[in-house]
């Protein structure tokens, strides 16, 4: 009879991988990619370092394979914040409002997605520029909408999703390098968004602001 592996054994080995995964990227955030060891991994996580290489190879696959996972949370949670709401505005604000939640209660995501990692993994290179497309193409979508109701001037959507996108992780940055950032996270909410719709021409005036 062939040996199957219980579901208390499996749920136990999950268990372990995801907690070494999680640690995995509070260490790489704390330490940088070149400083952090498989060992700072291990020993912060409690497991042993054979099980690391049970389902790694070796640092940068792990942080490759990091970067693939934290980037389609962040993503996903960001889509669904935009198309939760109908107009432009609301759009816009609950995308940024997303994104700084996410910055300040989980800082080590935004330092592995956007420091973490660059210049110095080469196999990195194509999953950062599909990360890169995607969240570009999720803040176009309500801009293409938006153009096609009349309710934006013309312009490069594209473009425009580009800087949006650009915009908002330098602000995010520049939010999580400071000491006070979870005082001042309303208020970066509030600048990004105005910045964003002042600079897409956008004007909320006799816009429908029933919705929350």
């Amino acid at each position: 009879m062939a040996y199957r592996t219980s579901d208390k054994v499996r749920q136990k080995k999950d268990a372990k991988r995801t907690a070494m995964m999680q640690t995995a990227v509070q260490v790489f955030a704390e330490k940088g990619y070149h400083a952090a060891t498989v060992r700072d991994i291990v020993q912060k996580a409690g497991v042993a370092i054979g099980t690391f290489y049970f389902y790694f190879p070796d640092k940068e696959t792990l942080f490759v394979y990091l970067y693939e996972e934290t980037g389609e949370f962040l993503a996903q949670t960001l889509e669904q914040a935009i198309t939760s709401k109908e107009l432009l505005h609301h759009q816009i604000a609950a995308g940024v409002q997303s994104y700084v939640n996410i910055a300040l209660y989980e800082p080590a995501v935004i330092h592995l997605m956007l420091v973490g990692g660059i210049g110095a993994i080469p196999s990195l290179h194509e999953k950062r520029s599909i990360f890169r497309e995607r969240m570009t193409q999720m803040w176009q979508r309500p801009l293409d909408f938006a153009s096609d109701d009349g309710n934006l001037p013309e312009q490069n959507t594209r473009r425009s999703a580009e800087m949006i996108a650009g915009a908002c992780d330098e602000a995010i940055l520049n939010l999580l390098a400071q000491p006070d950032a979870e005082s001042s996270g309303p208020a970066t909410v509030r600048d990004i968004t105005l910045f964003i719709l002042r600079g897409l021409g956008y004007n909320t005036q006799d816009k429908n602001s029933g919705e929350s």
